[in-house]
């Protein structure tokens, strides 16, 4: 078996996750700008059908994906002891989820009261996948690295394949998230607008978000 090799790539993880965290605040301007100048704003229940669609962007976007991502960056951003470090990405973690879980409940709504399909374009395929496989992933790590607990040589073995599992997960996310603002933009008809240029710059964010959570645990 060949040796595990460790890198140094000579810099500290800091910069890039305070970079990370610049794009999620520019993220969630965008998205906010968005939702609430150009497509009149959020309800959850609206003779303005469109209005209750825009609950779920934000809470995938902003809820889900961002706040996943500051989960997973927890252990390098969080000055504290290693187990402070694992409550705040336990707690960051469930956040996400449950934003997730109503974000998803809003499209269903929406859909159900506008006389629209569910779950039939590649971008509901993959976003109930993720959020099926985060929930599970959220579930079973509860219960064998934090209560009631796994033996530690088991933890040992399960921590690399939690991260490896919460890295897959979180690019579904990413994916989810670019297909569908491209099927909103699609939708909407956008083409050269301001509005256009809301929706393309957040989607190019949440990619650069993507990465810089990436080089942040490289790091």
């Amino acid at each position: 078996m060949a040796p595990k090799r460790s890198y140094n790539y000579g810099m500290s993880s800091f910069p890039v996750s305070m970079f990370a965290h610049l794009l999620a605040i520019a993220i969630t301007t965008l998205v906010l700008v968005w939702l609430l100048h150009f497509r009149e704003g959020l309800a959850f229940k609206s003779a303005n059908k469109p209005k209750i669609f825009n609950v779920h962007p934000l809470l995938m976007v902003i809820g889900f994906v961002l706040i996943s991502g500051q989960a997973i960056m927890a252990y390098k951003t969080v000055r504290a002891r290693r187990n402070i470090q694992k409550i705040f990405h336990l707690i960051l973690h469930f956040i996400a989820l449950a934003a997730g879980i109503v974000g998803i409940y809003a499209v269903f709504k929406y859909h159900h009261e506008s006389g629209l399909p569910d779950v039939y374009t590649l971008h509901s395929w993959l976003g109930i996948s993720t959020i099926s496989l985060f929930g599970l992933q959220w579930i079973f790590s509860f219960i064998s690295l934090w209560f009631p607990g796994a033996k530690p040589s088991a933890r040992d073995r399960l921590i690399p394949w939690h991260a490896l599992f919460g890295a897959v997960i979180f690019f579904m996310a990413i994916l989810s998230a670019e297909t569908g603002l491209v099927e909103r933009f699609i939708f909407l008809s956008l083409r050269r607008s301001q509005e256009a240029l809301i929706v393309n710059f957040t989607g190019l964010l949440i990619l650069l978000f993507a990465i810089s959570v990436g080089f942040t645990l490289l790091l």
